[in-house]
């Protein structure tokens, strides 16, 4: 079979199912495909990323890691959905909460994205853009999330290039406009899955809260987070249907 190759991923033709979890981490995508996907290989692994093909279920679904930042994952579902034919990216991964409502291990279905990145400004739009994801997708994950009997809040979520702000003010704003909880890819996928015609949603875990101070481990961030992984499984699995 033909071998397609890019900067960033080296794999065969088909290798990728039509759905592609995205976790930040390359340990939690391996942890994801030794756990909960049969017959699981290696279709990918340019730069450590890891990425791998198994079923679930019945459904060919694949697990890639995004890395870190709107850069990374810009790239990667950029050559998922336009160069290996994928068409629907979910990112599961860590969040810290802004809202007091949003407690540490809950889960946030970001349904839109807002951002303080400059990504948006390559598409040469006369306004801004407001990332959203793609209601099918968020749909199912909503249904699967109340099938599993999970704690879960649906709403926006800010995409920040900073972990480490100079700004300690920055998030005020933020929650004042009902923000959830902060991460730092879901804008730059919903804005290339809106350019490829494509599907997009972000379920996240919160493994921190701002307004606390509760937090989780970075082993528990990579292991434990299951209902969230759970929850993108069915909802890749249903969309098979």
């Amino acid at each position: 079979m033909a071998m397609i190759t890019t900067p960033h991923i080296n794999a065969e033709e088909n290798a990728f199912g039509k759905t592609v979890l995205m976790p930040g981490d390359p340990l939690r995508s391996k942890f994801i495909a030794e756990n909960f996907l049969q017959d699981a290989r290696l279709v990918n692994n340019v730069r450590g990323i890891q990425g791998y093909t198994g079923t679930y279920k019945g459904t060919k679904i694949s697990v890639m890691a995004s890395g870190m930042g709107m850069p990374t994952i810009g790239i990667y579902s950029y050559e998922l959905f336009n160069i290996f034919g994928v068409d629907n990216i979910m990112r599961i991964g860590s969040t810290g909460s802004i809202n007091p409502d949003v407690k540490v291990r809950d889960i946030v279905i970001g349904m839109g994205a807002c951002t303080n990145s400059n990504y948006g400004s390559q598409f040469g739009l006369a306004g801004t853009f407001a990332p959203i994801a793609s209601y099918p997708l968020m749909k199912e994950a909503i249904a699967q999330s109340e099938t599993l009997g999970a704690r879960y809040h649906v709403g926006n979520i800010l995409s920040s290039d900073t972990f480490y702000s100079d700004n300690k003010t920055a998030n005020e704003g933020w929650q004042k406009m009902g923000v959830l909880c902060i991460e730092m890819e879901a804008a730059a996928l919903y804005m290339n899955a809106a350019r490829a015609g494509k599907n997009a949603l972000a379920i996240l875990t919160v493994s921190d809260s701002l307004v606390t101070g509760e937090e989780t481990t970075a082993e528990e961030r990579q292991n434990s987070f299951t209902q969230m992984m759970e929850i993108a499984l069915n909802t890749a699995v249903a969309l098979e249907k």
